[in-house]
């Protein structure tokens, strides 16, 4: 049993969608949040830049007694992760992995779309992914170019978002796409746009369901649930603008939690 906090991060606002689904199954666990706003996007960023402030990141939670982190950024899950394990081997990691495998299994047109960032795209662990499951199902591929930008500024429903989204969705129509999977977590933050255009007929994967119950395994295994049972803290921090986050969280109002959070007035320099 312990009361220390989950520690996440991510470029930016994307690890919101994974907190909120931790939130939603671990209502009683502290949470502490870092969004590397002085870097968003790490999708177009070198591998090994991400992977420095990702180890540094992890430096910073685990000095805020961080008993697990969770890696809330597919890029940062591909260019880093294992490399985090290794570096902190006592220190239990959750990572993004794109949803190829509930996909390939679940699919009956055989054909998937897959939306992620250029650099999810090309790390082994995609790759990985995709040779174990994806045997026999055809995946077409977007980076959906700017729409992390879109997202990090608020603008979920305007119009550059709508066409960024119709231009990757719609060629995976014309294509039989019965399943489209979000491999970057700033992603499901634009599912009802997504849905818009594709339809009732094709499944949206978001993976935050699937991450928080791999928390919750890992919570079990090391005997790390909090001991209380009143509702745990959720603490803020960004290397970048704290009103420009904060504005984003209300307008998402991040399953009612705005009242709760609490930001922490510190200069993060990665």
């Amino acid at each position: 049993m312990s009361r220390a906090p989950i520690g996440f991060f991510d470029s930016g606002v994307g690890g919101l969608s994974v907190l909120r689904a931790v939130r939603d199954q671990h209502p009683t666990e502290d949470l502490i949040y870092i969004a590397d706003q002085a870097h968003v996007p790490y999708g177009l960023r070198q591998l090994e830049e991400v992977r420095h402030f990702s180890t540094e990141i992890t430096r910073f939670l685990l000095h805020q007694g961080a008993k697990l982190i969770v890696v809330a950024c597919n890029t940062a899950s591909a260019a880093a992760l294992h490399h985090l394990r290794r570096t902190f081997p006592d220190t239990p990691f959750v990572g993004m992995e794109p949803a190829v495998k509930p996909a390939a299994e679940t699919t009956e047109t055989g054909v998937v779309g897959v939306l992620a960032t250029p650099a999810t795209f090309q790390g082994r662990l995609y790759a990985s992914v995709v040779e174990r499951f994806a045997s026999g199902v055809m995946l077409l591929q977007n980076p959906c170019t700017g729409l992390v930008e879109q997202i990090e500024a608020g603008n979920l429903d305007g119009e550059q978002t709508a066409i960024i989204l119709e231009g990757a969705l719609n060629p995976m129509l014309a294509a039989n796409i019965d399943t489209v999977v979000l491999g970057c977590t700033h992603y499901p933050f634009v599912i009802p746009q997504i849905k818009q255009i594709v339809g009732e007929k094709v499944r949206v994967i978001d993976p935050a369901p699937a991450i928080s119950r791999q928390v919750g395994r890992l919570l079990d295994k090391f005997e790390l649930h909090t001991p209380d049972t009143s509702p745990g803290t959720i603490t803020m921090l960004t290397s970048g603008d704290v009103q420009s986050f904060e504005g984003f969280i209300q307008l998402l109002e991040i399953n009612g939690l705005v009242g709760i959070i609490r930001w922490k007035e510190e200069k993060l320099t990665f």
